[in-house]
């Protein structure tokens, strides 16, 4: 970690790393890439199961599909983050749930509690979903008796024993069983800067697209015809605004963030569109008609966002870093990304930024030292590289210079 300011690696849901790790252990390195679609398709059946269960089938197929072609999720089912698969566990989360409440099923109690921590440990803003049944059963039932419930407790209990060894590792590693979630939530300052409170709404049509629209128009449709006091409704309105708050009071804000909300927008949207009977498939076909096209355009967005000087940059440094003999150390802003590429000791740039600490780190290894700075994927602000390339300029032997972008893109040798 960065200038040993964060030694523990806590602050990070562990979930997906341990799931990608049993590949890399099994020598399945090459199916790797697939494992994110492969969730966000289930994650889709598993809408249509919620969607059946709480509507009905043709609800659920609506929604499937919606949720199927929005932006939001088909983008980041692309990439090794850890959104889909929290997306995923929150989804069997509710599934489990609305079958433990409404059919009393005692197994589906368990799984509930099992799923919600297999959540909270694939993304700790699982936190911000907890409260969302509380709300709902207060509500349901008026009072706080369901507190007394054995069934309830059945399901807290399953979900502890599900946390235990992140509870065991919390106190081997902080001394407090809470550590690594509290360190989750420092962690959110480190870095990404931070956003204004209108960030979510300034990006609502390339996260959601046309169903951004037609989810304002069922709500509003819903007050109207006083659909809300349904414990259907309700209960996706608590999960989409209580979530949806707690990510606005965020310092730092992504639209992957929201991630976890397009189920319920889909949900209400699918439910709404039913609504027009002899319309639907119409409306259906029109809107995944403009999902397509938003898709396609966002596709050719990123596609242009990705392939430019920068990226090119970053493939002539690592085919440099790949030339160099024996063992050595790199130096960079992205150690995990050159270690999987180079296979050669990685560290981060100090958090103090300047000779003092540069030299130190090439004090403390016996091996060359290479420091490498490319303007892909950099959060480095313009100051703090500038003042990066004057030290290497004055200190160190030049190794390396993309001539596209020489400016940001080098390697340099020390030792």
């Amino acid at each position: 970690m960065p200038g040993g300011l964060y030694p523990n690696a806590g602050f990070r849901a562990p979930l997906l790393s341990y799931l990608l790790s049993a590949f890399y252990f099994l020598k399945l390195k090459v199916l790797i890439n697939f494992i994110m679609p492969l969730i966000g398709a289930l994650s889709v059946i598993i809408l249509y199961l919620l969607g059946k269960e709480i509507f009905n089938k043709k609800v659920g197929l609506i929604s499937s599909l919606i949720f199927a072609f929005i932006p939001l999720h088909v983008f980041y089912s692309g990439r090794i983050l850890t959104d889909v698969l929290f997306t995923f566990f929150v989804l069997l989360t509710f599934l489990s749930f609305w079958k433990g409440d409404e059919k009393g099923n005692k197994n589906q109690r368990i799984l509930f509690g099992i799923f919600l921590a297999l959540a909270l440990l694939s993304r700790y803003t699982a936190l911000w979903i907890i409260p969302v049944f509380f709300i709902y059963l207060l509500i349901k039932n008026k009072s706080f008796k369901f507190l007394k419930e054995r069934n309830l407790w059945i399901s807290i209990l399953a979900f502890f024993i599900t946390l235990t060894p992140w509870l065991v590792y919390g106190i081997l590693e902080y001394g407090n069983p809470l550590g690594a979630f509290i360190h989750g939530a420092k962690a959110a300052a480190y870095w990404g800067g931070t956003q204004g409170w209108t960030f979510f709404f300034s990006h609502w049509w390339n996260m959601f697209s046309i169903i951004g629209f037609i989810f304002s128009g069922a709500i509003i449709w819903i007050f109207y015809k006083k659909e809300y006091p349904k414990k259907k409704i309700y209960l996706l309105l608590i999960w989409f605004s209580f979530f949806l708050i707690m990510a606005i009071f965020m310092p730092h804000k992504e639209e992957r963030f929201l991630l976890a909300i397009v189920p319920p927008v889909s949900l209400i949207s699918g439910y709404f569109i039913d609504k027009f009977k002899s319309k639907t498939i119409l409306i259906i076909l029109s809107v995944i008609l403009i999902l397509f096209v938003s898709l396609a355009t966002n596709f050719y967005n990123t596609s242009s966002l990705y392939h430019n000087t920068n990226t090119e940059c970053f493939k002539e440094i690592t085919l440099k870093l790949q030339e160099f003999q024996g063992n050595f150390m790199m130096v960079s802003e992205n150690p995990p990304l050159f270690r999987d590429l180079i296979k050669q000791e990685s560290a981060y740039y100090p958090d103090t930024l300047n000779e003092k600490t540069l030299e130190e780190m090439t004090n403390e290894t016996s091996k060359k030292g290479y420091f490498i700075f490319t303007k892909f994927n950099s959060g480095f602000e313009t100051e703090k590289w500038k003042n990066l390339k004057v030290i290497m300029d004055e200190k160190y032997t030049l190794e390396f210079e993309c001539q596209k972008d020489p400016e940001v893109n080098w390697i340099y040798s020390a030792n």
